[in-house]
């Protein structure tokens, strides 16, 4: 795993901007994987301004999101089909049917999620997945013990996460208890996984799934054995990694072409 450090999480976004934005100048019909909640917010601010600013163009791309509460209507405004269309679809130019994100109101859940694999599948595969990680470990909602190669499917949200997630519904009872999700097996599937992470409240679960060992438990340890995997983290976040002071050093002698 390449792990890039920045100072604070505005640079950190820009980081990660780049990359996303380079994989979309060199493969026009790239296909991305999108995360929601507020690690990204920053990221897709920057993606919008780099359209605008810079004509970054999404035309040809097509994305599939991570997950969907069950039973939260796409128009409802704390759902991710909300969530992403005032963060990040309104403000480029991606085209609406290119557009892909779980129906947490489907009557037929494993249906539509094996509808959703395959969707991924004839699109020729994620090309760059952007990832947050929870307080406990997980990427996607695939909470502690979850298959390491599990697939898009329904998960129940552990009480921690439901926490977390506690003062955008105006309490912890309001939080959803389903969520659909991609599986972990799903993101290992992408060409390239681009973890992003910000705040010391992140930075234990950084220190699992970086160092630790590779566990169920800590879902996002499954990308240590990705082929590609980037973390970009402000100092924050990074606080615990014990080898952080390497991983600055590396990132500041690589070679122009290694650069983002």
């Amino acid at each position: 795993m390449e792990i890039i450090i920045q100072p604070d999480q505005l640079q950190a976004s820009e980081v990660a901007a780049r990359i996303v934005a380079r994989t979309v100048r060199e493969k026009p019909h790239a296909v991305l994987g999108l995360a929601t909640g507020n690690t990204p917010l920053q990221l897709y601010r920057n993606l919008v301004r780099m359209h605008r600013e810079e004509g970054l163009d999404f035309s040809g791309v097509t994305s599939f999101n991570l997950d969907e509460y069950v039973g939260i209507p796409p128009a409802h405004p704390l759902s991710y089909h909300s969530y992403m269309w005032a963060q990040l679809f309104s403000g480029i130019n991606m085209p609406k049917e290119r557009i892909n994100i779980p129906d947490g109101m489907t009557p037929d859940i494993p249906a539509a999620c094996r509808k959703y694999e395959q969707a991924i599948r004839s699109a020729g595969g994620i090309d760059i997945q952007v990832l947050g990680i929870g307080t406990n470990g997980h990427i996607g909602f695939n909470e502690p013990s979850s298959s390491l190669s599990s697939r898009t499917r329904i998960k129940t949200l552990t009480e921690q996460t439901r926490a977390d997630s506690s003062a955008v519904f105006g309490g912890a009872e309001s939080v959803p208890h389903h969520v659909i999700t991609m599986g972990l097996g799903t993101i290992m599937d992408s060409r390239l996984c681009l973890l992003l992470a910000f705040g010391r409240k992140k930075a234990r679960a950084v220190a699992q799934a970086v160092e630790g060992p590779i566990t169920a438990m800590v879902p996002g340890s499954i990308l240590q054995m990705h082929p590609r995997s980037i973390l970009v983290a402000d100092r924050e976040a990074a606080s615990e990694l014990k080898m952080a002071d390497y991983y600055v050093w590396v990132n500041d002698h690589k070679p122009d072409w290694q650069k983002y």
